[in-house]
């Protein structure tokens, strides 16, 4: 016998297939939004009074070096022709600085998310493979070689790299203190592990016979870190704090940690400077340079809008659940007398 006409491509009668499963549809009535609403809205401003006074307890002192202005500090340092120029900033601590201390460099009106620059780069060099330190990719240009030899690392992106030093110095007794910066450990766990990686050969130096350093660095990748051995090439903190390219044009990167020693509590109250060799030049495009210090809290660094995010949500829930009331008592339905 022949099918039936139509039912060789109807599903099999079981309950999952026509639909037939048991469901649960929640019935929202005014009882039940309301007093939700109110719920939610005291728990986000509750939330968000606990974000708000947390971040406004925690301490941050930052201070602009550009030297534009003819009364700053770094006014001498900023213009082009003076070369290995130091400044130093000068500041007063009335209280501890709790520890731990995070201490930042930022720049303003640096688009590190510009396409264009963000791509010059070759990613298979930064990952350690020779074949292409003498053949960079075409991404790289305008700095993909000097003359015939190779740059290694090649690109706009690794030739800004920021290369301004610090050095801070506490005034005990009349004596400068140098307090021990902590550049450890810095960047993101995958740049320095997996993302990163060294070209093969011992000594390091080796393994970059052929190439040429960036022409905006004063000296080649091997030798970024003239201190420890270990913190050199492309797995340099500080070089991949800066290739982790900031979403916004005003930004700061961690640059060391303040958790050693006679410090690891914090900063004391007391006279301190930090000693600035001034080398980035950001006046060309109208950019400003700033140092931060800051320590944390639970939730993270100094934000206050996120507090105020929540607290504008919890208000908004808890003034519409006082108009739907309202509304409610006034236009019930007669069901629901």
């Amino acid at each position: 016998m022949s099918k039936e006409v139509g039912t060789e491509n109807r599903p099999d009668n079981t309950a999952f297939t026509q639909q037939r499963l048991p469901a649960w549809q929640p019935m929202l009535s005014a009882g039940i939004v309301i007093p939700g609403f109110v719920l939610i809205g005291l728990a986000f401003i509750g939330i968000g009074v606990a974000l708000f006074v947390t971040s406004r307890n925690i301490q941050v002192l930052e201070r602009d070096y550009t030297g534009v202005e003819r009364d700053s500090f770094c006014y001498g340092c900023s213009d082009l022709k003076v070369k290995n120029c130091k400044c130093n900033l000068n500041f007063t601590l009335d209280k501890l600085f709790e520890g731990p201390v995070f201490f930042y460099y930022g720049l303003s009106n640096y688009f590190q998310n510009y396409r264009q620059y963000g791509n010059s780069k070759d990613a298979n060099q930064l990952s350690g493979d020779k074949e292409y330190f003498t053949e960079p990719d075409e991404s790289c240009a305008p700095y993909e070689r000097v003359g015939d030899v190779p740059i290694a690392p090649c690109g706009a992106l690794p030739n800004s790299m920021f290369n301004d030093t610090f050095k801070l110095y506490q005034m005990v007794n009349g004596t400068r203190v140098e307090v021990p910066f902590d550049g450890k450990g810095i960047s993101w766990w995958t740049d320095y592990n997996i993302k990163y990686r060294n070209p093969p050969g011992t000594p390091l130096s080796k393994a970059f016979e052929g190439t040429t350093n960036p022409p905006f660095w004063p000296r080649p990748a091997y030798e970024l870190d003239t201190t420890d051995p270990s913190n050199n090439g492309f797995i340099n903190q500080d070089f991949l704090v800066w290739m982790r390219r900031a979403a916004l044009p005003d930004f700061r990167k961690l640059y060391r940690r303040i958790t050693e020693g006679e410090y690891a509590k914090g900063l004391p109250a007391g006279k301190y400077t930090l000693v600035i060799g001034y080398n980035y030049p950001v006046r060309a495009f109208n950019g400003k340079k700033k140092v931060v210090f800051s320590n944390v809290s639970w939730m993270g660094g100094k934000n206050k809008f996120l507090g105020i995010a929540y607290l504008v949500i919890g208000s908004m829930c808890v003034v519409m659940s006082i108009v739907m009331l309202i509304v409610y008592a006034k236009f019930k339905f007669p069901d629901e007398e």
